[in-house]
């Protein structure tokens, strides 16, 4: 008698990657509530304190990361198509807008150095440090995961490397709005 389908089987990767996922989206969620939490202490001293990030900056590392989970999608499909070359160099191109992200977001922590700003400078600043530098560990991670797929270009893997690099995109498209635009 065969097995009864799941509905875990139509998920892209396999249930590991989504125990990952879920978990991380958790952690990130209760890092944001907790921000967001403190920030009720002292709304004025945050929106003193947010004055001193580039917002247009921080914008522009939103489209380039949105951009990479694009073609992070479009190899994983072209992978299950047969669409090889094509597919390695979309996840390798989604891997470089990762790095890219990576020097940005390095550019404005030396900024933040440059102008004496640390993790101890006020509440926003550990907050901002924290929640950025992990999201950060994150993508350093994505982008060492869509080269490996890359380079293995096995459909099953690819699917769940871009599930895995479509979550760093989801934490990103969350925190941007909460540290860097709410007033």
């Amino acid at each position: 008698m065969p097995e009864a389908e799941s509905p875990l089987d139509d998920l892209p990767g396999d249930l590991m990657i989504w125990v990952l996922i879920v978990s991380e989206l958790l952690v990130f969620g209760a890092a944001l509530a907790a921000f967001l939490g403190v920030r009720l202490t002292d709304p004025s001293g945050f929106a003193a304190a947010q004055d001193h990030l580039h917002r247009a900056t921080a914008g522009v590392n939103t489209i380039i990361l949105v951009t990479s989970g694009w073609l992070a999608a479009l190899g994983a499909r072209g992978m299950e198509h047969g669409r090889i070359a094509r597919a390695r160099w979309q996840l390798v191109a989604a891997a470089a807008l990762g790095v890219l992200f990576l020097v940005i977001k390095g550019s404005e922590y030396a900024d933040k150095a440059a102008h004496g700003i640390g993790i101890e400078t006020h509440p926003f600043f550990t907050f901002y440090y924290l929640v950025t530098g992990f999201h950060a560990a994150h993508v350093v991670a994505g982008v060492l995961v869509l080269l490996l797929v890359a380079a293995r270009a096995r459909p099953h893997e690819v699917e769940a490397g871009a599930a895995f690099w479509h979550m760093v995109d989801l934490v990103w498209v969350l925190v941007f709005p909460v540290i860097y635009l709410l007033r």
